[in-house]
């Protein structure tokens, strides 16, 4: 199988993983591998940061996919065809839009920006605190 086939097949298999993490006979080692891909895929912050020139892109281009296929090796077969065949059936008619998965990462990262601010706006206050007064 060449490399734009098996891309392709993989980019099929990602919504049936999706719900495969789901059916209850998917044991619980491939349920945590799909987590921990899915948070992975999701999160804004990357192993190998984007902005480094084409290394930048490798985590995208290799992690992630290396992700993907372990968790669909440890998905018994016979769920992975029946969620196959549901997500085919879903995806017929559009992409289904889910934002509602994005709103941990959103608040996540809400979190992060008032703290880092919380902890600058301390910061500067208590220097400007202990300079003396002319």
């Amino acid at each position: 199988m060449d490399l734009k086939a098996r891309a392709e097949s993989l980019k099929r298999d990602v919504p049936a993983v999706f719900m495969a993490l789901k059916h209850p006979q998917t044991p619980w080692y491939a349920k945590l591998s799909g987590l921990l891909t899915l948070c992975y895929a999701l999160s804004p912050v990357d192993l190998i940061p984007d902005f480094i020139p084409v290394i930048g892109y490798l985590d995208d281009l290799i992690i992630l996919p290396a992700l993907v296929a372990l968790t669909i090796h440890w998905i018994p077969p016979q769920v992975l065809s029946l969620c196959r065949s549901q997500s085919e059936e879903l995806w017929q008619h559009g992409k289904p839009k889910k934002w509602l998965y994005a709103i941990p990462f959103f608040l996540i990262w809400l979190l992060l920006i008032f703290l880092l601010a919380r902890f600058i706006f301390r910061h500067f206050l208590a220097i400007g605190r202990l300079q003396p007064s002319l």
